[in-house]
Formats: C-alpha cells, structure tokens, sequence
C-alpha cells in the first residue's frame, strides 16, 4: 500500500491509513506539553514517558491523583463514577478497564498468551508473568525495610509485612 502524497510503502492497509493522518493532521494524538503530535495513543504516551516523565498535567477532581495523558484520567475517573462497561459475555462480570476485562476473560477461555521462556508456564496476566520471570533472573525486587529480607512477589512482601507492624487485617466471625 502506497501513499499518494508521500510515496511511502506500507505493509497493511490499516498501517497506510494511520500514516494519512499525519498528511490530514485528522485524529492525531497531540502532547499537551510540547505539541508534538502522533498517529496513536501509545506513541503519544510512550513520548510522554520518555520525555516527560515528571509532567502529570492532568488531575483527578474527586481524588487529586494526577495523569500525565488526560486519556488515562479519563479511564481513571471510571473508578469513581462506578461505570463498568466492560461485560464478561460468559458470567456477566463488570469491569471499568478493558484491560482487566480482557484478563479476567481468560479465566474462561484457558487463552494463557504469557509464554516464559526459560521454562515454558504459561500466564494468563501479564503482571504474574512479569512476576514469574524474576524466578529465574533472582530479581527479588522487594526488599523488607526492617530485616532486610527479599521477595519475588509483593503479596508475600505484604504478608511478611505484617510481622512487623503488627497489622491483623482480618477479624474472626465467631470470636470478634
């Protein structure tokens, strides 16, 4: 596929007609800090990470959590609201992130798209196989303040945690 202004190849018909919008300045993803522009958000966020990474411009009304791309806020802003509409075609779960939709999808479907390398498991989110790989690099990257004792997982962080300051977060029903 060919560009009839610039010449440019493209491999897929939907590659070209994201190019176009450069050439129409249409649907382009501008940073509100230096307005640079981009033919989609992920460009635009991967910009702002780089470049700009102390900038968060964008803030929460109801929270004061701040965002450095208002899409997120507005994503963020879900939590608040209560809007879910992300349903779960197989047990009607709701959920206000696509993300943690497509996630919990998998739940159902067995699709473990997450492969390591080194062994073989197979995850179907990605955060517990970005956890599982720090198995084999001995990354264990949380560290207890008080002794100084280290964790692949932040979970068993958190439980070991509690041995210090004492916190019992869950109360018995029978002897309260």
């Amino acid at each position: 596929f060919e560009c009839e202004i610039c010449k440019g190849k493209f491999s897929h018909k939907s590659s070209l007609q994201r190019h176009m919008r450069i050439h129409s300045r249409k649907n382009l993803f501008e940073c509100e800090i230096c307005k640079f522009t981009f033919d989609s958000e992920s460009g635009l966020k991967e910009h702002i990470k780089a470049i700009h990474p102390e900038v968060k411009p964008f803030e929460c009304e109801i929270c004061s959590c701040k965002f450095p791309v208002k899409s997120t806020l507005i994503k963020h802003i879900k939590i608040h609201s209560g809007e879910k509409p992300y349903e779960c075609e197989f047990c009607k779960a709701k959920f206000f992130n696509k993300t943690y939709y497509e996630t919990h999808k998998r739940i159902h479907t067995g699709e473990k798209p997450y492969e390591c390398e080194t062994c073989a498991a197979k995850f179907n989110d990605r955060s517990n196989f970005i956890a599982h790989k720090r198995i084999h690099t001995g990354n264990k990257s949380f560290e207890c303040e008080f002794c100084k004792a280290k964790f692949y997982y932040k979970s068993n962080y958190k439980v070991h945690m509690r041995t210090h300051t004492g916190e019992k977060p869950f109360e018995c029903e029978i002897c309260k």
